[in-house]
């Protein structure tokens, strides 16, 4: 049996437990909204970028809870009870179908009255060896199999503001009664978006070398968007050991191309990145997937970080 079929069959018991628990404790949305939360609309996040859009829509009219843990692995989460019990007292639940199982699963069992799905409100792209230089397939543990769709539509701010408008929609039919606020804030929050582009779009206009190195195959969106080539060490596992045929055909290409530097993220190992440099005499530097915000992050939230990531571009790739 494989992990993702485990993840999903856990995912399933404990659901099933947990439904007991809810109707043990009667525990519903709109009892939620009314209660624990103080009277606000009771959102559950699977992870920080779907965290973030609810928060900043919602304001203080909502209550956000995530799934995962900061510093947590969302790739690798898997659902507790407790959580499913959260989930099915919530009002909304905003989620990224096809990049955590336990969740989708979790989702689709729930009776929760809103359900988001981010990949549903934006298009979708399936990004291997010939898109963006990914350099393995996905890892079927992550529910990101090979020639699946690629996730990671959040580090492109065009799709995420995508996003961002149905997630606005959604928490506007949700509660009626502060759409307009509802609305606002996502105005509001496009507007930024659209900067970050445009940040983007400027900063990496005119640069000496268009591609660059990561552990994580989580930049193809934004190395499409801005003209850019990603080469990815081991897909989507960071930690994972690259082959000696992959780490010779990275040290060819990083001299090919002018590649200076090795990006590797905060929230697992730098080891491996700092293997290949070495080998590679390249640098290392962070380029941050912003799957969660953790004190090693380079920013207090998704924007800052994306502003730090496009500085850690800028260098790396001899912008001018």
């Amino acid at each position: 049996m494989n992990v993702r079929r485990r993840l999903i069959s856990g995912s399933a018991a404990l659901a099933a437990t947990a439904l007991g628990l809810c109707t043990l404790s009667a525990c519903s949305g709109s009892a939620a909204a009314d209660g624990g939360s103080g009277g606000k609309l009771d959102v559950v996040a699977s992870f920080y970028p779907m965290q973030y859009l609810a928060e900043q829509i919602g304001g203080t009219h909502v209550h956000v809870t995530s799934l995962t843990r900061p510093g947590q692995e969302p790739h690798d989460l898997e659902i507790s009870v407790r959580q499913i019990v959260q989930l099915e007292s919530a009002d909304a639940v905003v989620y990224l179908k096809n990049l955590q199982p336990a969740v989708d699963d979790a989702v689709a069992q729930s009776s929760v009255r809103t359900k988001v799905d981010a990949a549903s409100l934006t298009t979708l792209e399936k990004h291997g060896n010939e898109v963006g230089g990914h350099a393995a397939s996905h890892d079927s543990s992550t529910g990101e199999e090979a020639g699946s769709a690629d996730p990671h539509i959040w580090l492109d701010p065009v799709r995420y503001a995508e996003v961002a408008s149905g997630v606005g929609k959604a928490l506007e039919k949700a509660d009626p009664k502060h759409a307009a606020d509802y609305g606002k804030n996502t105005a509001a929050l496009l507007k930024k978006l659209s900067a970050l582009d445009t940040r983007y779009r400027t900063g990496l206009a005119d640069t000496r070398t268009k591609v660059f190195i990561t552990t994580h195959a989580a930049f193809g969106y934004l190395a499409e968007r801005y003209g850019l080539t990603e080469e990815a060490i081991n897909g989507l596992d960071p930690e994972s050991e690259p082959s000696a045929n992959r780490v010779k055909d990275l040290e060819r290409m990083a001299k090919a191309d002018g590649v200076s530097t090795v990006f590797y993220e905060t929230l697992v190992s730098d080891r491996t990145a700092k293997t290949i440099a070495g080998d590679a005499k390249l640098k290392t530097d962070v380029l941050d997937p912003i799957e969660g915000i953790t004190d090693k992050s380079k920013g207090s939230d998704y924007l800052q970080v994306m502003d730090a990531n496009l500085k850690a571009l800028r260098t790396a790739l001899g912008a001018r």
